[in-house]
């Protein structure tokens, strides 16, 4: 799937690039499916190109059969079925991608399926749960994520839910909000008609949330502020919202609260690796255990990709749009 200039879904078109051949440290991947992102989105607009190196076809995460090894790959083999994530280059039929980016897919699930895990899993993980600079969300802390419907929300509310965090989240109807709360969510906000951040310190004795996952950016950042309880933290990864915002430094140093952004795409190879690791060793073992699973709005072919970005842009899908290549 390549894109002839930036622009609208219709940009998308169907082609043929030169077959990729799998670097040192890399396996070449058949892929089964992808999945569609926001950043997707933002690229195909030609505001979000990718990172120096990686491939300038769409997609970040993908599923498929191990095709082929490079050199000095150890612990896979060719036909071994997994999951990657990847810098770029799932809209495709064949992508390398380095070996340490892989997982294997969890037990019970199918590999279509699969292929809305790596983004949403390793992105809620790296941010949430991981150790500090992440937000370390402990069990019995609270916690508030935006944009519950979404795919990194409705992850992110199954995690938190599944080891005993109390949790709030946002969205913009009632059918995402009852979606949210049989995905877990102990308290769920209609963030057109409330305001969160009064209903947050509603339900919690005035305190407010250990944790905010917010992919708003600069518009919310006040009211995450209001929201957060002493010690809070607020953890951003997304600037639907705006870029900038206002931060009552005041209050921020009364909560003695911290507030920290990143993205996934960019991180160096290392911290990547680390990042699938601990996807692996924490959040497998729930998926396979039932307590957590991928929400799938709808699969489609890999060729209706414009139709997936039309959906995810008018915000009628719950979890996320994959895109089979069979």
């Amino acid at each position: 799937m390549l894109i002839a200039e930036a622009g609208g879904p219709d940009v998308l078109t169907v082609g043929e690039v030169a077959a990729p051949s799998p670097a040192p440290g890399e396996v070449l991947l058949e892929v089964a499916a992808t999945a569609v992102n926001r950043a997707d989105l933002l690229q195909r607009a030609g505001s979000y190109p990718p990172p120096p190196g990686a491939s300038e076809i769409l997609g970040l995460e993908c599923s498929g059969r191990i095709a082929a090894l490079g050199s000095g790959v150890t612990g896979w083999q060719v036909g071994d079925e997994v999951c990657a994530l990847l810098a770029g280059g799932g809209y495709a039929e064949q992508v390398c991608v380095p070996a340490v980016q892989l997982m294997r897919v969890p037990a019970g699930l199918d590999l279509v399926s699969a292929a809305a895990l790596p983004e949403v899993a390793c992105t809620v993980w790296s941010m949430v749960f991981d150790k500090p600079p992440a937000a370390a969300l402990l069990p019995g802390e609270s916690f508030l994520v935006h944009g519950g419907s979404s795919g990194i929300g409705t992850m992110a509310i199954q995690l938190a839910a599944a080891q005993g965090s109390r949790v709030f989240t946002t969205a913009g109807t009632e059918q995402k909000l009852a979606a949210c709360r049989e995905l877990g969510a102990d308290v769920a906000i209609n963030y057109r008609d409330a305001d969160f951040a009064a209903v947050v310190k509603e339900h919690t004795g005035g305190a407010g949330v250990d944790v905010v996952l917010d992919t708003i950016g600069g518009k919310y950042l006040p009211a995450n502020l209001d929201a957060l309880a002493a010690g809070g933290r607020l953890a951003v990864i997304g600037l639907l919202g705006g870029g900038t915002g206002s931060l009552n430094l005041g209050l921020l140093m009364r909560k003695r609260a911290t507030v920290f952004a990143a993205g996934l795409r960019a991180r160096p190879l290392d911290q990547k690796a680390a990042i699938v690791a601990g996807v692996e060793a924490h959040v497998w073992p729930l998926i396979e255990a039932g307590r957590v699973r991928p929400v799938v709005h709808q699969v489609l072919p890999l060729a209706q990709a414009a139709e997936a970005h039309r959906i995810v842009e008018r915000s009628d899908h719950i979890g996320k749009l994959v895109l089979a290549t069979g």
